[in-house]
């Protein structure tokens, strides 16, 4: 009887619905018929009332019984437009109640692109969500920005996200970011038509909808930036800040970028990555409050950094003769590529070193960077990067970055961040002994030598295996030759290109490691044994030739 009483108490929110222990569930079976829009309102009415705990079965039986009223007619309905848009807008229950629509198919009837990537799989080690699934998790990870639990997760971007002036667009952009994949061609361009004429529909202004739209069509932009470029470079940060155009751009692309790595895998969004792109945005910040029309020269950069980086080492006690005799052989590359607080590091190290104490190895933390930092000082040796990534790689040590440089008398002056395999930074002084004590004897002459390769694949490694791309171009500026290694990941690839470089007397100027899962995308910068760039196609393909033969036969 007190069951029964229970059952038959409601409280209504409006003519279309009430609420029942708790559930939302309509006032009678032909709601969603009379009133088409009730469709989208159901789900904002749950976030205006968080105590409901969901929707009644009966609720959700009529729910997807009534889809097909999502048509044309009901897309051109302004309740329909104005009721979506507040969802959007509200201060909770975001990304709870667009999980809901998904589930229900009411997202995919109202936009009839993302019904084409519901359960849409990517096959590979680096997305491990279906295509709705993960433009979901991104637009949950933009939320968590604005959630004060979370702010100690990315404080930047929390930071950020409070000041942005319409949350709603960020959303939209993070709804429409892969919105075009699975139709082929480009799916950022695709995308970019997709959200403009969305935003444009729901009656957002003509900048609000470009904004959105330009979000879309450069989701990427930020990535290729800090994965494929030299950020340390100047033109390098004026050439990405005059793409992105002005701050505003430049907060909801970051977000998006962060949120959007995340909610691909969040286990390979590690501090490094996290890191590199902080750098990135800051860096791009102060260009553009100085103004894109003050271009900051690579020469005037140069100047500015070795100031900065001179008047700490004179507070060091070290002698001015002493130093200006070590950076003239470092060569600009080195000083461009480098912060002033990694210059006085190498500096005074290598001022304080013996050529019997060689080589010099260097570790500690580098949080600016988000990893490990190793720095090689020795004689300049065939093989010394071969040898040095297969004992980082046998260390179980993943490598993030290496810049790779010789000085004008012949010794290195290599840079590299590791990580732990599981992204994390070393946090262990016994284990950046470690590291030392093995790079000095194995690197040391006549020491250096490859050890025997007998780390084997994973059981992943074996499922996801794909031919190897090896492609060329050229970095006329630099006077460099470019070469790219998209492949699967496997062990000792570092090394094997580094072995590939010594039998092809390729000199090693620079290179960039990105991995994605189970997927390399890594580019290094060679010039041949006289420092010039590779002009032949003889040396294209017999670096081709060779390159495959230590990946593997079938790796090509």
């Amino acid at each position: 009887m007190i069951r029964e009483k229970e059952a038959i108490k409601t409280i209504p929110i409006n003519k279309r619905f009430q609420i029942r222990s708790n559930y939302i569930e309509v006032t009678n079976d032909e709601v969603f018929r009379n009133y088409p829009f009730a469709l989208l309102e159901i789900f904002l009415l749950l976030q205006q009332h968080p105590h409901i705990k969901g929707i009644r079965a009966q609720t959700i039986r009529l729910l997807r019984d009534h889809c097909y009223l999502i048509n044309d007619k009901f897309r051109q309905d302004l309740r329909c437009r104005s009721v979506f848009m507040e969802i959007l807008r509200q201060p909770a229950g975001i990304v709870t109640q667009l999980r809901r629509m998904n589930r229900y198919g009411i997202l995919a009837a109202y936009i009839p692109a993302f019904n084409k990537l519901v359960g849409l799989m990517q096959f590979d080690l680096f997305h491990i969500y279906t295509v709705d699934e993960h433009i979901l998790m991104v637009v949950r990870n933009l939320r968590r920005f604005s959630v004060p639990e979370f702010f100690n997760e990315y404080p930047r971007c929390s930071e950020i996200h409070q000041t942005l002036p319409k949350i709603e667009l960020l959303y939209l952009a993070g709804l429409f970011h892969d919105i075009a994949k699975g139709r082929g061609g480009n799916h950022a361009e695709l995308g970019e038509k997709d959200a403009f004429e969305f935003c444009m529909h729901h009656q957002l202004s003509k900048y609000d909808s470009q904004l959105v739209a330009w979000l879309v069509r450069n989701h990427l932009l930020m990535t290729s930036i800090a994965y494929r470029k030299d950020i340390n470079d100047p033109d390098v940060i004026h050439h990405f800040a005059m793409r992105v155009g002005d701050q505003t751009r430049l907060d909801y692309l970051y977000l998006l970028t962060v949120a959007d790595i995340r909610g691909t895998n969040p286990e390979l969004f590690n501090s490094w990555k996290n890191a590199l792109f902080s750098r990135l945005y800051e860096s791009t910040r102060k260009v553009l409050l100085q103004g894109l029309e003050k271009q900051v020269d690579q020469t005037t950069h140069i100047q500015e950094i070795q100031n900065v980086a001179l008047d700490t080492l004179k507070e060091l006690s070290l002698e001015g003769s002493l130093i200006e005799q070590l950076w003239s052989n470092w060569g600009k590359d080195y000083f461009l590529s480098h912060t002033a607080d990694e210059i006085v590091w190498h500096t005074f190290s290598v001022a304080k070193s013996t050529p019997d104490k060689l080589p010099l190895i260097l570790v500690r933390q580098d949080t600016k960077q988000g990893g490990t930092a190793v720095f090689v000082y020795a004689k300049d040796q065939d093989g010394i990067f071969a040898v040095t990534t297969q004992l980082l790689d046998r260390l179980g040590l993943s490598v993030a970055d290496a810049r790779i440089m010789t000085t004008d008398d012949g010794y290195t002056l290599d840079s590299y961040i590791v990580l732990e395999k599981n992204g994390d930074a070393i946090h262990n002084d016994i284990r950046e002994q470690e590291i030392i004590n093995l790079l000095k004897k194995h690197i040391s002459p006549p020491n250096l030598k490859l050890l025997n390769d007998n780390k084997r694949w994973t059981r992943h490694q074996k499922l996801f295996t794909g031919k190897a791309e090896i492609t060329f171009s050229q970095d006329e500026k630099n006077q460099r030759t470019i070469m790219e290694v998209h492949c699967t990941d496997q062990p000792g690839l570092l090394s094997k290109v580094g072995q590939t470089l010594v039998a092809c007397k390729i000199n090693l100027k620079n290179a960039k490691i990105a991995t994605f899962g189970s997927h390399v995308e890594d580019i290094f910068y060679i010039t041949d044994a006289n420092n010039q760039p590779l002009i032949h196609q003889f040396q294209f393909d017999q670096l081709k030739e060779t390159l495959c033969n230590y990946l593997g036969k079938d790796s090509c």
